[in-house]
């Protein structure tokens, strides 16, 4: 298992290091499609801040979870053991993941990040970079932990009882810009470009299939219910199915509407612009 750090009290901020990011970044881009993980190395001061000096990839065949992959510990513990010979932070801190256009929610995940806070630390946390997001312009890095309401009953009336957000502040911004540049396609006008069907079309397609897949878990709670109806008056061994993939669904379905809503927001700005400057030339041109 990988260096464990002991929390001095629960952390409300991260801080990420730019170095740190420009490795979470790299690991992502160059391993496209496959989605990657890695591993968070830090420390959490007496202010209620997570510093994330460093991180490091884990190897193509390791898991994420930190007790459930043997050859992954012994990469992580030799790891830890080279960094801590050249003075670099070497507490894990957490660990990273790439996503797709922000599909995260699922069970796969969720057990990741349970397994982190409770055989780590409370503090342990995920972030979740997007790189196909990131090149139309800005960095889409998001920052989660379970909800300690969670990790204590293993309950949830709802998808918000489940994840929480921490927001992330880079150390040295500007590493960040020159990153976004880097990344952006080559075009000088690309944030002037009108078209967003392809964006949202892609946003619609794993919308519907996110809704689908709700479907399919609202039948079998159904099916249950009415199965157990029947035979209330009968011994019965039959147990309710598991909610909690349902609402992973729908913090998914969540996640989806509010991308589409920020993106096609920004697209409407656009194409007012773009009328504004179309009339604009009208007048000028009927003088």
């Amino acid at each position: 298992m990988a260096a464990i750090f002991e929390p001095v009290e629960r952390i409300d901020k991260v801080q990420l290091d730019g170095l740190a990011l420009l490795k979470i970044v790299k690991h992502c881009h160059e391993s496209l499609p496959q989605m990657v993980t890695g591993s968070l190395l830090g420390l959490a001061n007496e202010t209620g801040v997570l510093e994330v000096t460093h991180a490091f990839p884990f190897p193509d065949s390791a898991d994420a979870t930190p007790s459930n992959d043997e050859a992954g510990q012994d990469f992580q513990l030799e790891m830890m053991r080279m960094l801590r010979e050249v003075n670099v932070d070497n507490n894990c801190v957490g660990w990273y993941q790439s996503m797709y256009l922000g599909s995260y929610s699922t069970s796969s995940f969720l057990e990741n990040q349970l397994s982190y806070q409770t055989e780590l630390s409370p503090n342990a946390v995920v972030l979740l970079y997007d790189p196909l997001q990131t090149s139309h312009g800005s960095i889409v890095l998001k920052c989660f932990r379970l909800k300690k309401s969670y990790i204590q009953s293993k309950l949830a009336s709802s998808s918000d009882d489940i994840f929480e957000e921490i927001p992330v502040v880079l150390t040295n911004p500007g590493l960040g810009k020159a990153l976004v540049h880097e990344l952006k396609a080559d075009t000088t006008f690309d944030c002037l470009d009108l078209s967003t069907n392809p964006y949202l079309e892609k946003h619609l397609e794993f919308l519907c299939s996110w809704v689908d897949d709700l479907s399919q878990e609202q039948h079998k709670f159904q099916y249950w219910a009415r199965s157990n109806k029947r035979n209330r008056n009968k011994d019965s061994n039959a147990e309710a199915p598991n909610r909690l993939e349902s609402l992973l669904i729908t913090n998914q379905i969540r996640t989806y509407c509010t991308q589409m809503d920020k993106y096609a927001g920004s697209g409407f700005g656009k194409l007012f612009l773009a009328s504004g400057v179309h009339q604009q030339d009208q007048v000028t041109a009927s003088k």
